[in-house]
């Protein structure tokens, strides 16, 4: 069995169950409903849409990211299917692959759903599409980030609630870290050094980055790195529990 044969397995369940749909959904309605009201889209006119319409996406994936991936292990614990799993020929690697795999699509294809709002930017103006796609990549980029928590929180624990609250907590700490405000605010009570340690552990200055249109090696290293490192930890917490 390959990851290939988990990934198939795993988005099935999740369009076989209202879970998949219900969360394109409702992140359909508040992205856009965002861009629309907070983002001021029609008075503002922004044609790269930076900071009327991706610039909320971070925002809702911390709450709604979780929600897809608190089941990837937490059901597999606490239904006991995680030992008939152990049974079959695939690695431990391999299912944690397919299964990460199978929520990012999720979230794909939610983010490919917003197309509309791409193609109204393009007929009511002359955008930059590079821009655009490089906002959209960091968009997923962050949803990945916090699907890897989420996969690492949830090998963790049997209950979906506790995996739930848990990583949607990481998550938002890890959207607060960085952002200008709080950083202001921050920067009064703190010295630079930890401010700069506090604005490490965020996505925002990675994301902002790509949502500017910069492609810049050391963001993609940094979400390359932080998945890789939660996919590890995942690897090591469900290999100690199997042993």
């Amino acid at each position: 069995m390959s990851s290939l044969t988990i990934y198939k397995r795993e988005l099935k369940s999740y369009f076989s169950q209202p879970t998949a749909y219900a969360i394109i959904v409702i992140f359909l309605l508040f992205s856009q409903g965002l861009t629309f009201t907070f983002g001021e889209f029609m008075r503002v006119g922004d044609s790269s849409l930076e900071w009327t319409s991706i610039f909320w996406h971070p925002w809702v994936y911390m709450l709604l990211a979780p929600a897809v991936g608190m089941k990837l292990w937490a059901d597999e614990q606490r239904t006991g299917t995680i030992e008939l799993l152990g049974t079959f020929p695939v690695s431990t690697w391999s299912a944690i692959v397919g299964k990460f795999l199978a929520a990012a699509t999720v979230w794909l294809l939610a983010l490919a759903l917003t197309f509309p709002i791409i193609v109204t930017v393009n007929y009511l103006g002359n955008p930059d599409n590079g821009a655009i796609f490089a906002g959209y990549l960091g968009s997923f980029l962050v949803c990945c980030t916090f699907l890897a928590i989420t996969m690492l929180v949830s090998a963790c624990t049997r209950d979906q609630v506790v995996c739930l609250i848990v990583s949607v907590a990481i998550c938002v700490l890890m959207v607060l870290c960085g952002y200008d405000p709080v950083t202001r605010e921050l920067s009064k009570v703190t010295s630079p050094a930890v401010l700069e340690a506090i604005v490490s552990f965020g996505v925002w200055d990675h994301f902002s980055s790509l949502n500017r249109g910069l492609f810049r090696v050391q963001d993609f290293v940094w979400f390359a790195s932080t998945i890789f490192i939660c996919l590890l930890g995942t690897s090591a917490i469900l290999s100690a529990k199997r042993a």
